[in-house]
């Protein structure tokens, strides 16, 4: 669906891709409140989000990162593949840290987390659209925690798996495809792919069925 607006010459013209309907519609009336953005369209999916961008050419993608079909992540990569000069700003309501790798790994702008005031997420539109990168303090902390070096691995590093991680691991001992999981977890297989390869990194594992076995025997899983 587009939504077409007369645009000042100093607009940022932004472009929301969300599934959920009224995330789009409250985004919308809240940011079209700001005297230098214009909501010139909107998207329910990944697929639209593209086809929105590739048509509209707006200066910011305001792009959630879980979703049916083509998610966030995969659709940032697409989207940069094609019009790399457009900015993208992530919206999700995890803090999970392989998801966030996996977001910024896409080429994303900046990273911020639903629920955002207003100003934070105008602020954070605004930085991106300048060229520089965005990220929400929250998101910060995690990446920051993740670069820091850390100590050997150890086995048992099934208590650093994420809520996510786990329900992907769960579907891996229930036998599932990446392609599987992506389906059942509204992620695209590249994001599947992410979490796969944090879970073995942090079980210390090489493959998916030491994955599975391992959860299995430390009772991960249900």
């Amino acid at each position: 669906m587009q939504v077409a607006m007369s645009a000042t010459p100093t607009a940022l013209t932004l472009v929301i891709v969300d599934d959920d309907p009224m995330m789009r519609l409250g985004l919308t009336a809240a940011l079209s409140q700001q005297s230098d953005f214009t909501i010139v369209g909107e998207a329910m999916d990944g697929h639209q989000g593209v086809k929105q961008a590739q048509a509209l050419h707006p200066s910011v993608v305001l792009m959630d990162v879980g979703m049916p079909g083509m998610d966030g992540i995969e659709a940032t990569q697409t989207l940069k593949a094609q019009l790399p000069e457009i900015r993208v700003v992530m919206l999700t309501s995890h803090t999970d840290e392989t998801e966030i790798i996996a977001a910024l790994s896409s080429g994303a702008d900046a990273y911020c987390i639903k629920g955002t005031d207003v100003e934070a997420l105008a602020n954070a539109i605004r930085v991106a659209a300048s060229g520089a990168a965005y990220l929400d303090p929250q998101i910060a902390q995690k990446v920051m925690q993740n670069l820091t070096p850390s100590r050997p691995k150890e086995a048992g590093g099934e208590g650093l798996l994420s809520d996510r991680e786990r329900e992907v691991l769960a579907l891996i001992v229930d036998g599932l495809s990446n392609t599987e999981i992506g389906q059942k977890l509204y992620l695209s297989p590249n994001t599947v792919k992410t979490y796969v390869k944090g879970i073995m990194n942090k079980l210390v594992v090489s493959d998916r069925v030491q994955a599975a076995v391992a959860a299995v025997r430390r009772g991960l899983v249900d």
